[in-house]
């Protein structure tokens, strides 16, 4: 029997348990629909709904402004007020709702297998750890199965609706295969790339949680994957939770055969179920109904069923039992990586993980700030090690070409040579996606300024580098604030300008007060928290970025150490292929101000940066949104979700004049990894961009 004809027959004894569950819980249902029908919108438990909008509020996934004005008309007991937090998270979806469905997506696979010379889908996966992928026990039954199968990630249509090229990737059960029949879970190792590369480093993965509070009955889901073996779809609408079972949930939703293994996702886009079956309509005697009311035949096919409500395995009860499995050590480290909600870090009992800022809608907020004990009053770098940037080896790209790589705030004690293979393996990711040869990272200028720039800061202000590792701790991100009065106006300004930009509604009434609190400094936090909400970056993080970038414009000591820093690793003629990212982009555009004659022209790249905001680019040695004279052509990369590059696109404010004006691209970076230069390098188009420039 082929692994697709045996993929088939324990489908159908899945389907058939899964009906036998769903006729036990008729009732509940009949239950949960007259409650629907007399206007409860959310008919679960009270405790399902407090930790249900706990989960939302600690997450930021509803705005505060919204929950204010959803409570405040009228008296509302707990529960009701839940019902209306529940209800503007279910009603209204921030405009990254449809960019982080599409990031969710991409760690979406097919699953196929090759018998008799054909490539046949049995079923989808979706990774859940950077090497890890998950999908269904009838689908991957044992390590053998898996050896005949293989994967396709992006097989599905571009915007354009042309079919976009898969790419192919092994199994490697050896390593990892992890099964259980009755919850109908299959996990396995998945071989890197032929680059070497992790496939979630390339197409993300999802961090799965054991908590709970991921979804109340009544609420949507969204359901990815390759139904009937089709380019990957997704179902968005008229679907929602019916029944919750204590290891399976049930729900209404568009599924077919092939979307077995695919995510169940809530709306903020947490994975809250692994879809395993639809639930057939049966008779009197259990027997399987098509659509005509007739007896279903094994003969005549899966889509003459007729299918009444879907069901998937609950995450928490696939992560219990893996927490039960005896495995390996090695194996122990890989389920690890599926992230510390996952309750499968064993490390984190004895050694807990820093504890970091609440983060945005994501189940994942970025990575975490490195952060000392406590929070002194004045941080130095004497303690890290001498750093000096990176010089190209003499020849590269012919010698008349230079590649250059500028990078931003938080480099402080780093090895510039690991940093300069970091940027270059991003690249030659995007660069092999783009059919152009990869980079040798001996041939890439590296200027190194971290350590510069984090004495400058420490000589300035009397403030925290980093996050704080205890949430105890009464210091908030508020305390990034540059103390220096300039400096902090221009921070202010910033952040004023950041949230305003991402639509921060006006406060209608006051807040509840923290006690101690000054106002001042809770306008901050809102502010600081809107922006965390609406991107993939942390309170904590932002503050960080906007202090460093506040401090540098305005004190022009701090600038003239930078600047001559970078200026020790500049080659002297030539023309240089530009790649700046984040506050490095700042320090880029007044870089091009103050280059040696012998500089013939620029090719810029520009990523995640704020060179859109009115407060930046008017302080600028450039005088303000004009690319000096030497700039011939200018590429600027963009996330939605990366909330330091606000303000873009760029062209709307440096389009016109003389000077070259920018091309924007906008890409899609995966979760947790939004403002990171490798995944912003790693996109094809951008660098294709910055390959074509070192060919010509």
């Amino acid at each position: 029997m082929g692994v697709r004809d045996r993929t088939r027959q324990e489908q159908q004894r899945q389907a058939a348990a899964a009906a036998t569950r769903y006729e036990e819980t008729s009732e509940r249902r009949r239950q949960t629909r007259r409650q629907l029908e007399a206007g409860v919108p959310f008919p679960d438990s009270p405790e399902a709904l407090a930790a249900r909008v706990a989960r939302l509020l600690e997450r930021q996934a509803v705005p505060a402004a919204m929950v204010v004005e959803a409570v405040r008309s009228e008296p509302l007991d707990t529960s009701a007020a839940f019902e209306r937090i529940l209800g503007v998270s279910k009603e209204l979806q921030a405009w990254s709702f449809l960019p982080r469905g599409a990031r969710a997506a991409r760690s979406v696979a097919r699953i196929s297998v090759c018998e008799r010379g054909r490539a046949l889908p049995v079923g989808t996966g979706f990774l859940v750890s950077p090497s890890l992928l998950m999908t269904n026990h009838h689908v991957l039954p044992d390590a053998d199965t898996a050896r005949t199968c293989f994967l396709e990630f992006d097989a599905q249509v571009t915007v354009d609706n042309t079919p976009q090229l898969p790419v192919r990737l092994d199994f490697d059960p050896d390593t990892l295969f992890l099964a259980d029949k009755r919850l109908d879970f299959a996990l396995v190792m998945v071989a890197p790339g032929p680059d070497g590369t992790p496939p979630g480093q390339t197409f993300g993965w999802h961090r799965l949680s054991a908590r709970l509070g991921k979804l109340v009955i009544g609420e949507p889901v969204n359901v990815i994957g390759h139904p009937m073996g089709r380019l990957k779809e997704i179902a968005v609408r008229d679907n929602a939770l019916e029944a919750r079972l204590d290891d399976f949930a049930q729900y209404r939703t568009d599924t077919e055969p092939g979307n077995s293994g695919s995510p169940v996702f809530n709306d903020q886009w947490e994975v809250v179920a692994l879809h395993h079956s639809g639930v057939p309509k049966t008779d009197g005697q259990g027997r399987v109904l098509r659509r005509d009311g007739q007896v279903w035949q094994p003969g005549d096919g899966q889509d003459a069923v007729d299918w009444t409500s879907n069901e998937g395995v609950r995450i928490s009860s696939i992560l219990r039992h893996l927490a039960s499995l005896p495995v390996t050590p090695a194996q122990r480290a890989l389920l690890a990586e599926m992230g510390p909600e996952s309750g499968l870090d064993t490390t984190t009992a004895s050694n807990p993980p820093p504890t970091t800022s609440p983060t945005a809608t994501d189940t994942s907020g970025p990575a975490p700030v490195p952060a000392p004990a406590s929070v002194p009053a004045r941080v130095t770098t004497e303690a890290a090690p001498a750093r000096t940037g990176l010089r190209a080896r003499d020849g590269a790209f012919g010698g008349r070409r230079h590649l250059l790589f500028l990078h931003g705030r938080s480099q402080q004690g780093k090895d510039p040579e690991l940093l300069r293979r970091d940027w270059a393996a991003g690249l030659n990711q995007g660069l092999l996606r783009a059919g152009q040869p990869p980079v040798d990272p001996a041939d890439i200028w590296f200027p190194f300024y971290g350590n510069r720039l984090m004495d400058a800061l420490a000589e300035h202000e009397a403030i925290p580098l980093a996050a704080p590792l205890d949430t105890d701790d009464p210091v908030t991100p508020a305390a990034a604030v540059p103390t220096a009065p300039t400096a902090r106006a221009v921070y202010e300004e910033l952040l004023t300008e950041a949230a305003t930009t991402w639509h921060l509604p006006s406060p209608t009434q006051p807040g509840p007060e923290r006690i101690g609190l000054d106002p001042a400094v809770g306008a901050l936090m809102r502010r600081l928290g809107w922006l965390a909400a609406r991107s993939d970056l942390d309170t904590w993080t932002i503050s960080l970025i906007f202090r460093d970038v506040a401090t540098y414009l305005d004190d022009r000591r701090v600038r003239d150490e930078v600047l001559s820093c970078v200026l020790e690793t500049v080659p002297d003629t030539g023309e240089i292929v530009l790649v700046s990212h984040s506050l490095g982009t700042i320090v880029g555009m007044d870089l091009l101000t103050r280059l040696p004659p012998g500089i013939e022209a620029v090719h810029l790249t520009t990523a995640g940066s704020p060179l859109g905001m009115d407060s930046a680019y008017g302080r600028l040695l450039c005088g303000g949104p004009r690319a000096p004279e030497k700039v011939t052509d200018w590429l600027n990369v963009w996330c939605p979700t990366d909330a330091v590059a606000i303000g873009c696109p760029l062209a709307d404010d440096w389009g016109s004049g003389p000077t070259v004006a920018p091309t924007d691209l906008a890409v899609l970076n995966a979760r947790e990894r939004s403002h990171n230069i490798a995944e912003y390098l790693a996109h094809a188009d951008a660098a294709h961009s910055i390959g074509s420039r070192l060919a010509s």
